[in-house]
């Protein structure tokens, strides 16, 4: 994520198409980039699973700065994602307001339901010191990506 180019198309049009409506269904471009999102979904579910930590810190951020969404559409993409229990109420509000990408959100829950599975066993024998730097060292980059970054 750190120095990435966000995805984008020749045109500068944002990767899942935000010009053609966010309740429209995927464009075949916009299928074309699900293996992206499924991927990234594995991300976000390794590190939930080894970090227990999720949309805030690593999909709104790749979302923003990878695949070029709003933040209100990474925001948005991000609760629908972790809709039971989490953030049913918030998702629907901004699903109501044009923000959610239904089908991002669908690739995203794939890869984030093995990857948490994965990265919670993965991370089973780590012990606790190293984790607990590990988790601090990754939570500065982010932030320094957010207030430095473009």
């Amino acid at each position: 994520m750190i120095g990435a180019r966000p995805l984008r198309n020749a045109g500068a049009r944002p990767l899942m198409g935000a010009m053609s409506g966010p309740h429209a269904p995927p464009t075949e471009e916009e299928f074309m980039h699900s293996y992206f999102f499924v991927l990234l979904g594995l991300v976000a579910g390794v590190l939930s699973g080894i970090f227990g930590l999720g949309g805030a810190t690593i999909l709104i951020p790749a979302l923003v700065f990878m695949a070029g969404f709003t933040q209100h559409q990474a925001q948005g993409t991000t609760l629908a994602v972790m809709i039971p229990p989490i953030g049913l109420l918030a998702a629907l509000r901004y699903y109501y307001a044009g923000h959610v990408k239904v089908g991002v959100a669908a690739f995203i829950c794939l890869g984030f339901f093995f990857g948490g599975l994965l990265g919670a066993s993965l991370v089973q024998n780590v012990p606790e010191s190293i984790l607990k730097r590990a988790f601090g060292v990754f939570l500065m980059l982010i932030s320094l990506k957010m207030i430095i970054g473009k």
